[in-house]
């Protein structure tokens, strides 16, 4: 009777072990990961927009009225940590409708696959990003290939335009492609209410100018010219409220601790966030190409 009680057991350890070893949420770079993906409450930042992230990676949320949109989706150990913030503020993994991606890096693209498989969502992409999230890999013509990691490969994913516009209930999200830290990274924009006051709320992909070792910029001068469209871009892009990417690019971090204390005016409130957030990426072009001349790179 012990030994029958034994294997049961057993078995129920054994089911309980492979249900918690989701291939989707594995972690990947756990070391890296972890400097991103501290704990951060959720907050409602203007109108019906959140942010449902992390310390160092921001994974926004829309409510449309007919559905949540999610924007990014961080690593794959820190989906369970998303799903826990929208319920948090009232809402359903299951709910979410559409889920857009800014670029398909592990560290951003990496959540999207347990993100869309548990909310059925539809996952959205600029044309290059699409081949690279259904791989779960970037090509090689991306600055950091050679240093990237695999992630889990989304399969229920849509490309888009640069300028399309999608649209949910009472949102119209527009797509801004804004190449140049990988070939297809998109940015988001759209239009957030509360009372009378509307903004114009921009997520923007990283256009930080880094690659690995061996690669140079001054080699690819088409890359070159993507960064400095996309800088363009960001310079004239109406902009009153700006996320990036990782936080710590755009004083995202400053911003949420002051919005935490309950400090006003707004601080995300920054009309001036995407010029200065394409000043930042231009000069950190400047001297990487600076550095490449001079033999400085690596």
């Amino acid at each position: 009777m012990k030994s029958i009680h034994l294997a049961a057991l057993a078995l129920l350890t054994t089911a309980a072990t492979q249900q918690q070893d989701d291939p989707l949420t594995r972690p990947i770079a756990p070391e890296a990961a972890a400097k991103w993906i501290g704990p951060q409450a959720p907050i409602r930042v203007h109108g019906k927009t959140y942010l449902v992230g992390f310390a160092g990676m921001n994974v926004a949320l829309i409510d449309t009225g007919k559905g949540l949109i999610l924007i990014d989706g961080a690593v794959p150990q820190s989906v369970r940590s998303v799903e826990a913030n929208l319920r948090k503020l009232g809402f359903r993994i299951e709910d979410v409708k559409l889920i857009l991606s800014t670029e398909p890096h592990f560290d951003h693209a990496g959540g999207l696959a347990a993100l869309a498989r548990d909310s059925g969502a539809t996952v959205l992409a600029g044309a290059w990003a699409v081949t690279a999230l259904k791989q779960g890999m970037s090509t090689p013509d991306d600055p950091q290939a050679a240093w990237l990691v695999p992630f889990p490969a989304v399969s229920r994913v849509r490309a888009v335009k640069d300028g399309e516009v999608i649209r949910l209930g009472n949102v119209a999200v527009t797509a801004r492609a804004t190449p140049g830290h990988t070939p297809g990274s998109m940015s988001w924009t759209w239009r957030s209410c509360e009372g009378g006051a509307c903004r114009t709320i921009v997520f923007a992909s990283s256009i930080n100018p880094v690659a690995a070792n061996g690669y140079r910029f001054t080699k690819h001068p088409e890359v070159v010219a993507s960064f400095r469209a996309s800088h363009a871009k960001f310079r004239a892009m109406p902009c009153d409220i700006m996320f990036s990417a990782h936080p710590d690019n755009s004083g995202g971090v400053e911003k949420y601790a002051r919005f935490a204390r309950s400090v006003r005016p707004n601080p995300y409130l920054d009309p001036g966030a995407c010029r200065a957030y394409a000043a930042r990426s231009a000069k950190a072009l400047a001297e990487r190409l600076a550095d490449e001349k001079a033999g400085k790179a690596k």
